[in-house]
């Protein structure tokens, strides 16, 4: 492939940058269609029918004046019968505390706790988790907005799936659909999330539940002692607890919810290298589940989280070795190209069955034009956060103490 570089390895390395992500595409696309075929009859549920039990709704905040009233109202206008609202203030520094309190004092069915630090979601979960009298709890963004039948199909589950099913994560759905960088987001969500979610759930183990979106039974989470407070994503770091703890995670893809993304490539630059850091700190404390059999079933799922780190820092490395030992811009150019061109191809095939799939629950066939954009700025992008999170997640390793939170971008001021 290289006839005039003279970088040792380099072939290999640049096989395995091209046969990689060509691979997992068609691993991705296998694992979603068995699960299609297999696991999503989309059993019809008489709500009626049912003794729902209690289920407390907890809700932490960090400087939400814009968007938790309209979460709340959300949350009070679901006709599920038996619900507690729980909604933690973590020290944030604009109106929330404020607003809290009136709508407290104008709801008095809904509970909150005032914390006066910012000691991170985590730790805000931990809190409402105690203060919960209900044995199922439904944690949920402050900017989400819950369809009205998702806390029906995501208790269900506990009510008839075993003792053993710890948790069950929605189906996060994009709210501001305006700008380019959130479509694209909305043919991601569709695509690559579900996608890996329901091959996951082929394989018996998730990498993470939805932060957005999910439902815990109390008691696995006693089990495991909650949510680690000084990991940046509480999400994958309970989601590995509960799973090495032989609790099942279950994807309910009929519990919508619909929440905002960041429109900026600044927001999303944040975003996602706290996401990257947050898995690789997780992959960092857990290396021990490869040296224990009773663990094997995760094995998988952790060994492709670290070939998939890898594979950011092999993409950057032959790019840059190509583009000091090539011979000719033109020689240079056909590679990628070529490579390019196979690898955009097959996330398209992958993005179309995807979107497919997901057009049941949420109209996006008509988003599927964006999908072209996807590859070329998303991989690039997620290159370099993975190689950006890196360092950060080794530096928190040794740190410890508090994962505190700060505001995202969700496009408000885009979007009004």
């Amino acid at each position: 492939m290289f006839n005039n570089i003279f970088v040792p390895g380099l072939n290999g390395i640049a096989s395995f940058v091209f046969w990689y992500p060509f691979v997992m595409s068609l691993f991705w696309i296998a694992g979603t269609l068995v699960y299609i075929w297999f696991r999503d009859k989309d059993q019809k549920i008489d709500f009626a029918k049912v003794d729902w039990p209690l289920i407390s709704f907890l809700v932490p905040c960090y400087n939400e004046q814009d968007t938790i009233e309209e979460t709340l109202d959300n949350l009070l206008g679901l006709d599920y019968p038996r619900k507690e609202i729980i909604l933690i203030n973590d020290g944030s520094k604009d109106n929330t505390a404020a607003l809290l309190k009136r709508l407290s004092q104008e709801h008095p069915s809904i509970r909150v706790i005032q914390l006066y630090e910012n000691r991170g979601k985590a730790n805000a979960l931990h809190l409402g988790a105690h203060a919960a009298r209900g044995e199922y709890l439904l944690c949920l963004d402050s900017d989400a907005i819950l369809d009205n039948d998702a806390p029906y199909y995501l208790i269900h589950h506990f009510l008839h799936k075993g003792e053993r099913l710890g948790a069950v994560t929605g189906n996060p759905r994009i709210r501001n659909r305006n700008t380019l960088l959130s479509r694209m987001q909305l043919v991601e969500y569709s695509s690559i999330i579900g996608a890996i979610k329901r091959t996951q759930r082929i394989l018996g183990k998730v990498m993470t539940v939805s932060g957005v979106v999910v439902a815990f039974r109390k008691r696995a989470l006693l089990d495991v002692g909650l949510w680690d407070r000084d990991m940046i994503t509480e999400d994958i770091a309970v989601s590995w607890k509960l799973q090495q703890r032989f609790w099942d995670i279950r994807y309910e893809p009929r519990a919508l919810c619909w929440m905002l993304v960041p429109e900026s490539l600044s927001g999303i630059w944040k975003q996602r290298v706290r996401w990257a850091q947050g898995g690789q700190e997780v992959m960092l404390r857990h290396w021990r589940v490869l040296f224990r059999w009773n663990q094997r079933r995760i094995w998988i799922v952790y060994i492709e989280q670290w070939i998939s780190t890898f594979w950011a820092f092999a993409w950057v490395f032959v790019t840059v070795s190509l583009l000091i030992t090539a011979d000719t811009f033109q020689e240079m150019l056909i590679w990628l190209t070529f490579t390019s061109f196979a690898l955009v191809f097959m996330s398209l095939i992958q993005l179309f069955i995807s979107i497919q799939i997901d057009s049941k629950y949420d109209k996006v066939k008509r988003f599927y034009l964006w999908a072209s954009w996807y590859p070329a700025i998303y991989w690039i992008v997620n290159t370099g956060v993975v190689i950006s999170a890196f360092p950060r997640a080794i530096a928190s390793r040794y740190k410890g103490g508090y994962a505190t939170w700060k505001s995202p971008d969700r496009g408000i001021g885009r979007n009004k």
